[in-house]
């Protein structure tokens, strides 16, 4: 068997891995042109599809049969080539996104529900809440509803981002402001990478329920394993599956007081995770072209955390790195979601007696433990976990992997 997905620009797709979990077929990335699309459809080498943007319901005139639910929504994101060659067209992202609701928690029975966008996400979006029994309104940016006049829905329970805004490389954009919907009690967002768009930053930081697209990629994936083999496949697997992802692709951030082993420990995990290993200050350097104490001389810390910032924020939008802060990366308040979007952060905890100075401008300025006091809160603020780094490399290393795992 001969599987993959059909898209035009695939150069960062979960699929494969996805798949590689569900199935022993090959699974490809099939990138193809508007103009390519008919003859890849009729002539291509492929047992079945799974068909992306912007191709949901371009496919639709060049299959033979649709499924119920492919023709009630009016696009195709599966594709089955039959034993008589024949091309069979299905929907598995309304699957997804119903699954992805009820994993979320978020109750949308009897509620009013936006649904950001209106392509062939906002299809399943649409018919999944329908079913559910939510009130449904599309907001597209020419339509009756749109971004304009959202104030005439300032009463939304429910909203749901079913646009590519703020997905990567694109990242630290949101559709829309939430601060306009005094009413609102949760956050759909089908974007997965970064696993915290900004809309969904905004949600967290609000209190409310929020869910990514991670589950509905993985849900959906599932059933199209299905349509392609022919086999039932546990519903368990899609946890165990979105368990695995997550671990996967999302950043290890580690921060803490300078010198508390950030480096170290962060090679150390690289190493025994298989991923790339960052290291924010040395980045620093290789941009500013000069050491850290010379950029504090020239720009001052301003200047300096100026460009920290910047480079927290390439580095914090890419996925399955281990990335060592500075120090003092905590004191600018925007660099939280930088690092949060794609990442768990962890605090790398030291008794100060250990901590070096040489080389560490703040800290030479300032007592270690006057700098620690300032920062505390702020490391407090920032981290998902605490790790205390007084004993071994190896030891913080694992365990930071058992509160990856969820063991800890």
């Amino acid at each position: 068997m001969r599987c993959g997905l059909l898209g035009r620009k695939l150069g960062h797709s979960y699929s494969p891995v996805i798949h590689s979990f569900l199935g022993t077929y090959d699974y490809d990335l099939f990138e193809k042109e508007p103009e390519e699309l008919a003859d890849f459809l009729k002539n291509g080498d492929f047992t079945g599809l799974n068909v992306t943007m912007p191709y949901k319901k371009a496919v639709i005139p060049c299959l033979d049969e649709l499924s119920p639910t492919a023709r009630k929504m009016g696009c195709v994101n599966t594709i089955v080539r039959r034993p008589d060659g024949s091309l069979f067209g299905h929907n598995t992202d309304y699957f997804g996104f119903i699954t992805m609701v009820k994993k979320s928690g978020i109750q949308v029975t009897g509620k009013k529900a936006l649904v950001l966008g209106s392509g062939g996400a906002s299809c399943a979006a649409r018919n999944g809440l329908l079913d559910l029994g939510a009130e449904v309104v599309i907001i597209s940016r020419s339509g009756e509803n749109n971004y304009q006049n959202l104030s005439r829905h300032a009463d939304a329970a429910v909203i749901v981002n079913t646009t590519p805004v703020g997905m990567y490389p694109n990242t630290g954009l949101s559709p829309v402001d939430l601060r306009g919907f005094p009413r609102l009690e949760g956050v759909l967002d089908v974007v997965y990478n970064p696993s915290r768009t900004r809309l969904l930053l905004d949600a967290q930081s609000m209190g409310l329920p929020w869910e990514n697209g991670l589950w509905m990629l993985v849900a959906q994936a599932k059933e199209a394993s299905e349509c392609f083999t022919g086999a039932a496949l546990d519903d368990g697997l899609i946890a165990a599956i979105h368990r695995r992802m997550s671990i996967l692709v999302g950043n290890v951030v580690l921060i803490g007081m300078p010198g508390c082993g950030k480096t170290t420990v962060g090679q150390f995990l690289a190493q025994a995770m298989h991923r790339s290993f960052a290291d924010a200050d040395a980045e620093i350097v290789r941009l500013a072209g000069m050491s850290i104490p010379e950029i504090f001389a020239r720009d001052g810390e301003a200047g300096f955390r100026q460009l920290e910032t910047r480079v927290l924020g390439e580095l914090g939008k890419q996925s399955g790195l281990v990335i060592a802060t500075g120090g003092g990366c905590v004191t600018q308040a925007e660099n939280l979601s930088l690092l949060r979007q794609n990442g768990r952060i962890f605090w790398l905890q030291r008794e100060l007696s250990l901590l070096p100075t040489e080389g560490r401008p703040l800290s030479q300025a300032t007592s270690l433990k006057e700098l620690y006091n300032r920062r505390k809160p702020l490391y407090k603020a920032f981290c998902d976990h605490s790790i205390h780094n007084n004993g071994t490399v190896a030891e913080a290393a694992a365990a930071i992997l058992a509160c990856l795992e969820g063991t800890q």
